[in-house]
């Protein structure tokens, strides 16, 4: 028996109203307990200006202290606590973690029956649409906030709903000593309904609802620590920057309706027929590339990948829900829903297929040179969001999915993993000033291990198997270039990721004096999520194992149906052979030359790596580019951001200040001097009044006269 599909996204919707709702009452109530105790204390005050000094200052303080970080570290937790008492730290806890689970739980018993039944069927079972209520109507068109399961939407409900229930639980132990923990839990709650609202839409309309709604949620979690200036500006920045993929990504829905006459995903059924409106306005190549632009903002592609690394000021269960699970995966979801459209338009898919393979290889490079444990991972999941789009390009659009669900589970892992890592290190995240954590941390050591094995793509985790579906469907489509590119970077993901681990779990401690003891261990409701993690980033590939290891590859016979089939990728069983294991050697390698360069004996904080060091000499301007991230924050600055600065200054103080209000502050002046010369003819004087009549008169008398 399946329950209502609304259900899903309904339940985190409601915890998110419970959390904020008690949130705010507290808040309150806490705001006022506060304010009576001072003015009971400072009865002849009333400014409140020492207070909120001294308010500022205890929490400056507090902070100061419950960070215990680096000058370089910006990603400490916020104000110390525990301010909230156990019944309410409680409260916002299982409402949280329990909203979310039993959202799990219904889709489960929806999914379970679907995926059987398809499984069992040739060609798979029809999609199941159940509609909640008609939301608008004009002429012919109709949108319903309708809801679908087929196995594409199947497959993202999965992992969307599982991962995020963990990295709920992670976060009860994460958080607890959070002043804003029920903001957290609303503000998470929310992300999850938004989130399952974009996966089982029915419609580009509903889908966009969804869409913009982890956009917002994303700005608030990532700005979470609004009292620090970088955490609301990386917030803001990835609001804005979002704004230009979304504004495309709105076009594209209009351009679906004028070619088709429909919004809900009928529309891929049309395509695959080829049945378009032959007098639309709009080609369906501008449409796909205003959908992928919006694709490009949500899944951080070059250019509009900069907000993603600037994402980490949040919390890091934030940086795993978003990088692993939800916000990013929404642009390769919606390639791969759209993807009957973009086969119609071989132009646009190449393009897809090259923004792919430039951002992975671009973003890979920019990995080999961060310190920050959190910014490797970062950039790590913006090369791999490449990796996803070059599928989706070159017509493997399940193989890029089936990386889309394996790199759930192994970004997911490493990102709670990193946050164990910088809990035990009381917040420090520069991987410099750590070394042999896994005597301290085994459960996070190995792990995190684990998960880098299969980011790293080595059989036979879950990494291996999606990652070289990707490249061998490159090379099988023609594409030899955008193969190397690829392989390239599978070299460089697995150099970087073991530099990681290397530097944080091996050799010796760099840390200050004394650091090592305090080390710890996190608590059960932190490291149980990441051993479930990391078992499915073990196990996960086996869904999809392909003929030449003697499978089937159910996982994309599975997404067949809601996926289109741009032209067969077939290649020999001896080709696919010597495409794996020139992948796996490849990896090998780097995993090798990052074992050999990191962590060895008299490493120190100041010189973790001497080869790497003496190598970044000789790389010369090429190593500066790589260390500074390519300039590429810079360069927007300076071509983009500081010219529209000057014409904004422009416009407000030549055109605004000079123009319009020059025009308005004159007309003023002429209505007050008009008022200063006519006042003096208003004297109340009847004489006066008689004698400038008669001079009227006259004057009247002697123009009609001269006339």
């Amino acid at each position: 028996m399946t329950l209502p599909l609304w259900l899903i996204p309904a339940l985190p919707l409601a915890g998110f109203l419970l959390n904020g709702l008690v949130a705010l009452l507290c808040g309150w109530r806490r705001a006022a307990k506060t304010t009576a105790d001072w003015r009971a204390v400072h009865p002849d005050d009333h400014g409140h200006d020492d207070h909120g000094h001294a308010h500022e200052d205890h929490a400056d303080a507090d902070h100061g202290d419950h960070s215990g970080h680096n000058s370089h570290d910006d990603h400490a937790h916020g104000p110390a606590g525990p301010f909230l008492p156990y019944w309410q730290r409680l409260f916002h806890g299982v409402v949280g973690v329990l909203s979310v689970g039993l959202a799990t739980v219904v889709a489960f018993a929806n999914l379970v029956p679907y995926v059987a039944g398809s499984l069992a069927t040739e060609g798979g079972l029809a999609p199941v649409i159940q509609t909640a209520y008609r939301w608008m109507a004009a002429g012919h068109v109709t949108v319903d906030v309708a809801f679908r399961l087929d196995a594409l939407s199947a497959m993202m409900l999965s992992f969307v709903t599982f991962v995020g229930t963990l990295i709920h639980v992670y976060s009860v132990g994460y958080l607890q000593d959070e002043e804003g923990y029920g903001r957290y839990f609303a503000y998470l709650n929310l992300f999850m309904f938004a989130m399952l609202t974009l996966v089982l839409a029915n419609s580009l309309p509903v889908l966009f609802i969804g869409w913009e709604g982890v956009g917002l949620c994303s700005y608030l979690l990532i700005g979470y620590y609004y009292e620090k200036d970088f955490a609301h500006a990386a917030g803001k920045k990835a609001f804005v920057t979002n704004r230009i993929g979304d504004f495309g990504m709105v076009l594209g829905i209009f351009g679906i309706l004028a070619l088709f006459g429909t919004t809900d995903f009928s529309f891929v059924d049309l395509a695959k027929q080829g049945a378009m409106n032959g007098n639309a306005s709009i080609s369906v190549y501008a449409v796909c590339l205003l959908l992928f632009l919006g694709a490009v903002g949500k899944s951080a592609q070059v250019p509009l990948y900069v907000w993603l690394p600037d994402a980490m000021a949040g919390p890091t269960p934030v940086s795993a829900l978003i990088h692993a699970a939800t916000m990013v995966t929404a642009g390769v979801y919606l390639v791969a829903r759209c993807s009957a459209v973009f086969v119609l338009a071989p132009d646009a898919m190449t393009l897809v297929a090259w923004i792919g393979a430039l951002t992975a290889v671009l973003a890979a490079t920019i990995g080999l040179a961060q310190n920050d444990i959190k910014k490797v991972l970062a950039y790590s999941t913006v090369s791999q969001l490449g990796y996803m789009f070059l599928a989706c390009g070159v017509g493997a659009f399940g193989a890029g999915m089936f990386h889309v669900f394996t790199h759930a589970f192994f970004k997911a892992c490493l990102f709670l993993g990193s946050g164990s890592v910088i809990m035990a290190m009381h917040h420090e995240q520069d991987m410099r000033a750590m070394g042999g954590l896994w005597r301290r941390i085994p459960w996070t050591a190995w792990t995190m291990m684990f998960a880098t094995v299969a980011i790293a793509g080595i059989p036979p985790l879950a990494g291996f198997f999606s990652k070289d579906q990707i490249l061998g469907a490159a090379f099988g489509a023609g594409h030899p270039v955008l193969f190397a590119v690829g392989l390239f970077t599978a070299g460089m993901t697995a150099f970087y990721m073991f530099r990681l681990a290397r530097m944080t779990f091996f050799g010796t401690f760099r840390g200050p004096k004394g650091a090592e003891a305090h080390v710890h261990e996190s608590p059960a409701t932190m490291t149980v999520p990441l051993v479930v993690l990391a078992f499915f980033s073990v196990v996960a590939g086996f869904l999809g194992v392909p003929e030449v290891l003697g499978g089937k590859n159910r996982f994309i016979e599975f997404l067949a149906p809601s996926l289109a089939v741009a032209h067969p990728h077939e290649v020999t069983h001896l080709t696919e052979w010597i495409l794996m294991g020139l992948s796996v050697a490849v990896a090998l390698a780097g995993i090798v030359l990052a074992w050999r360069w990191y962590g060895q004996a008299g490493a120190t904080a100041q010189v973790p790596s001497a080869p790497a060091n003496a190598f970044y000499m000789k790389t010369g301007i090429l190593g500066r580019l790589v260390e500074n991230r390519w300039y590429v924050d810079e360069g927007i600055e300076a071509g983009v951001l500081a010219p529209f600065r000057k014409i904004g200054t422009f416009l407000w103080r030549g055109f605004d200040s000079l123009v319009i209000d020059g025009v308005v502050n004159a007309s003023a002046f002429l209505v007050e001097l008009t008022g200063d010369l006519v006042r003096f003819f208003t004297t109340g004087n009847v004489r006066n009044y008689a004698l400038s009549f008669t001079l009227g008169v006259l004057a009247l008398a002697i123009y009609v006269f001269l006339r």
